[in-house]
Formats: structure tokens, C-alpha cells, sequence
């Protein structure tokens, strides 16, 4: 047993060093880089942050024909008036549900009496410009001769990879100073990228947030027509988590720098999940916006209307798979990052961010780091033979090396109660009468002698045995 110790015991401990490096590489987890967590946020969720545009499209008819200067007034604008305007919204389910406010999506909500009384204003201050006199006089003239032909309806949302889909409002509050200022729209759409719902009651004062969306103030002719599909994502805090519109409805009071085409957008906690809607901005000073006093609907409010559309707030699968990839990107991991990418694109073509992440994860392929848990298969396999080979050289040392003498005693009977057994008497078998001495008189011996004399042997031996 020894001597085979000395050869199995160092060669099963080699095997269970190889098992346990196995499993040591395969639970590394992947290094994170150097990201901030405002910078994943912004990555996280950027691609379903979306640009929402509603408007309303009034026609008109003037009917003096003897006034042919304000009839081409009205031809200059098409004998058209576009009462609206454009927000914010988050995707918050994969098959096309956004939250958003209620008077972001106000123009196609209201009764067409109300929509033309708004687009008519616009007409009337047209033509009061025009002919340099007062609102009302400009008023009373136009409301004699003119009346709306056709309202045409339409709620846009602009996705950030650049389709524009038609939006239908599921659900619906009402416009600031009116109540809960909410709506839910939907998108035809799959697998498209979402941001979790949070939870208000749970915000405190001064909790970091982040609020996404389109603000016009970062509109500009300066600026290609693409990066109208880019969002903008400032940071601030909760300032007051406890007031309320003159309706009761609560709202969130934060710093984050918005304007005019924020409305609508999320404000998004540490933990990548909306915990309420920019809703409306403090009171301007001396006629001028006083950055860092804006409001926000909470979210548990947004949810309300979230259920009565009957929408679930879960995460999809194109999310899964783009943040594993950015995590594996950021940490160096690009091969697996690019496989991740590739996924993406394949269930969701239109991502926004995925082409520029598969080109940049392609340039830097050559360089990736090893993620040892995608060999696991190979390990579990290789860890499974080791642990066999371990136990047949255990088995090997330790059962299998007794020797044959002791096998032979351990098969004779032990001694039981009474007399010992006598063996019987042998007699030694009677040597031949011929030796090697007599047939080497000449100091050698010769074979065929000694056949002979073994067969002389045997005949006699045989001879006696039947007497």
C-alpha cells in the first residue's frame, strides 16, 4: 500500500487542486470599470425615454369676399391653424405602454369647440398684428366671417431610435390646476425598452434624481436634425416630498434644472427606477425662469392610472440583455459584451445605442478579457472525471493493496469449541531412482536422458498407485 500511496495520494491531490481552481474561475465575477452610477443610469435609460408630440389641425373658411386682404392672410397660412405642442414620456412596458402627463396630450383630448375657440385665437392675433389693431376689434370682425370646415387630430410619440409611431391615450387625469395631471399612452411595439416604476413613499429629502427627457431649451438650429432624437438627463434632489396643487393632488418639489418640453418626462432615482413625472415649473421672477423650483407628479399618483390601463410595469428582455452587455463592456469584457449587443439587435433592431456599441465593442474585440463562466459546461465536465479518477485511486490505495499471504489466512476457518482437526499424514513423493548426478557422468546433461527418465518415473509411479 505503500509504494502505491506514494504514486496516487500526490495525483488526487492534483485533482482536487484542478476542481477547486474550476470552480474558483468560474464564480469570478466580472470587473465593473470605472462608471459612475449616473452614468449607467443615463445608459440604462436613455433608450426608453421618448419625445411625445400632440397637436390638433383647424381648417378654415373666411366668408367676405369682399375683404380679399384678410382671406390672403389666411391662405398664407394654408387656411390652417395648429393648436399643441410636444413633451416627454417614459416607456414603461415592452409591448408599448408610456406614462406621461395629461396636458402634454391635452390638444387631441379636448371637445372640438374647445380646440377650434384655441386655434381661432391664433387667427384673430394674426390678423390684429397685421392690421396693427387691438385683440378685440381684430375679434369681432373675424368671429363674424369665419368658421372651422375640419379638426384633424394627432398624437405622435418619437421614439429614440428614430420611428414615429401613432399614440392612442388609455388612460387620462387632467391638465395642471385641474387634477392629476397623468395620462397613459400606448405604441404598437415589442420587446421595447422599459424603465421600472418605483415607489414615492419612499423618497426623502435631498435623495439624489435625475430627470430625462426633451427640454426645448436644448433644441437649437445649430444642432443636426438627429440630435433632436437625443435626450437630455440633469441631475438635482429632492427639495419637498409633502406638497400639493390647489386641487390636493401631491406633487415633489426638485432642483434638477427643465423647461418647456421636459413635462412629462421621469425623474429617476439612484436605482434606475421613476419616481414621478416633471410636471410643471415654479412661478417666474421679473418675467424670467428661475431654474431649480420644478415639480413632479409622484409616482405612486402615475400609478393609479398605470392600473386603470391595465398595464404591467416588467422588465424586458431587450433590458436584460443591454445591461448585461454595458456591464460586461464597461469592465473590458467586449466579446461577451458583443455577443450580448448582437442579441439586442437581433430582437429589437431599432435600439438607439445598440449599432454605436456593437461598432465600438468590434473595435476593441481583440483586446477582451477572459469570462471564465462561460466555460462552466467544459469545467463541470473536466471536475466530474477528476472527481471520479480521485475516488478510484483512493479505492485503489486503500481497498486494493492487500497482499496474497494474508488473503490465503484469511480464508482458513477459524478454530471452533472441541479438538483441533489432525491433517492428515503426507507422504513425499518418491524420488526418481535415476538422478541428474547419474546421467551427468561426463558433465553434461543430455535432454533426451532426462525425458527418459521422467517417463520411467511416471510408468513406475503409476504402477504403484493401481497396486
Amino acid at each position: 500500500m505503500k509504494k502505491r500511496a506514494f504514486f496516487t495520494i500526490p495525483l488526487s491531490l492534483l485533482l482536487i487542486a484542478v476542481i477547486v481552481a474550476s470552480f474558483f474561475l468560474i464564480n469570478i465575477q466580472p470587473a465593473k470599470g470605472n462608471i459612475t452610477q449616473a452614468q449607467k443610469l443615463a445608459e440604462f435609460t436613455k433608450p426608453a425615454v421618448v419625445r411625445i408630440v400632440d397637436y390638433a389641425v383647424v381648417s378654415w373658411q373666411f366668408n367676405n369676399p369682399n375683404d380679399p386682404e384678410v382671406a390672403a392672410i389666411l391662405e398664407q397660412l394654408n387656411n390652417q391653424t395648429v393648436v399643441g405642442g410636444s413633451g416627454s414620456g417614459a416607456i414603461i412596458s415592452s409591448d408599448g405602454y408610456i406614462v406621461t402627463n395629461a396636458h402634454v396630450v391635452e390638444a387631441t383630448q379636448k371637445k372640438d369647440e374647445d380646440i377650434a375657440n384655441d386655434a381661432f385665437e391664433q387667427v384673430v392675433s394674426t390678423v390684429a398684428d397685421y392690421f396693427k389693431v387691438d385683440y378685440e376689434t381684430a375679434y369681432n370682425y373675424m368671429v363674424s366671417y369665419t368658421q372651422y370646415t375640419e379638426i384633424k387630430r394627432v398624437l405622435k410619440v418619437v421614439l429614440p431610435g428614430g420611428d414615429v409611431l401613432d399614440g392612442e391615450v388609455k388612460s387620462y387625469g387632467a391638465p395642471i390646476n385641474e387634477g392629476k395631471d397623468v395620462a397613459v399612452l400606448k405604441i404598437e411595439g415589442k420587446n421595447l425598452p422599459t424603465i421600472p416604476l418605483g415607489n414615492s413613499d419612499n423618497i426623502q429629502n435631498q435623495d439624489n434624481i435625475w430627470v430625462s427627457g426633451y427640454p426645448a431649451a436644448a433644441d437649437s438650429d445649430l444642432l443636426s436634425p438627429d440630435s433632436s432624437l437625443v435626450s437630455s438627463m440633469n441631475a438635482g434632489q429632492i427639495s419637498a416630498t409633502s406638497k400639493k396643487t390647489e386641487q390636493g393632488s401631491p406633487v415633489i418639489q426638485i432642483n434638477a434644472a427643465a423647461t418647456h418640453g421636459n413635462s412629462g418626462g421621469p425623474v429617476i432615482n439612484n436605482k434606475g427606477q421613476i419616481v414621478g413625472l416633471l410636471t410643471f415649473r415654479g412661478d417666474t421672477v421679473n418675467g424670467q425662469e428661475v431654474q431649480g423650483f420644478n415639480f413632479a407628479v409622484p409616482v405612486n399618483t402615475v400609478k393609479e392610472f398605470v392600473n386603470q390601463a391595465g398595464v404591467r410595469n416588467t422588465k424586458s428582455e431587450t433590458d436584460t440583455l443591454y445591461q448585461e452587455g454595458l456591464e460586461l463592456y464597461w469592465g473590458g469584457y467586449y466579446k461577451d459584451a458583443l455577443e450580448k449587443f448582437e442579441a439586442v439587435q437581433r430582437i429589437y433592431p431599432n435600439h438607439s445605442e445598440i449599432k454605436q456599441y456593437i461598432a465600438n465593442a468590434e473595435k476593441k474585440v481583440d483586446s477582451s478579457k477572459t469570462l471564465w463562466s462561460d466555460y462552466a459546461t467544459t469545467f463541470y465536465i473536466v471536475d466530474g472525471v477528476a472527481g471520479l479518477l480521485v475516488l478510484i485511486l483512493l479505492v485503489f490505495t486503500f481497498v486494493g493493496g492487500k497482499s496474497k499471504g494474508s488473503s490465503e489466512a484469511d480464508a482458513v476457518p477459524s478454530a471452533g469449541p472441541g479438538p483441533a482437526p489432525i491433517a492428515p499424514e503426507q507422504t513425499p513423493p518418491a524420488a526418481p531412482e535415476n538422478t541428474l548426478q547419474d546421467l551427468n557422468n561426463d558433465g553434461k546433461i543430455d535432454v533426451e536422458d532426462i525425458l527418459l527418465a521422467l517417463q520411467e518415473h511416471q510408468k513406475k509411479q503409476q504402477k504403484k498407485d493401481e497396486e
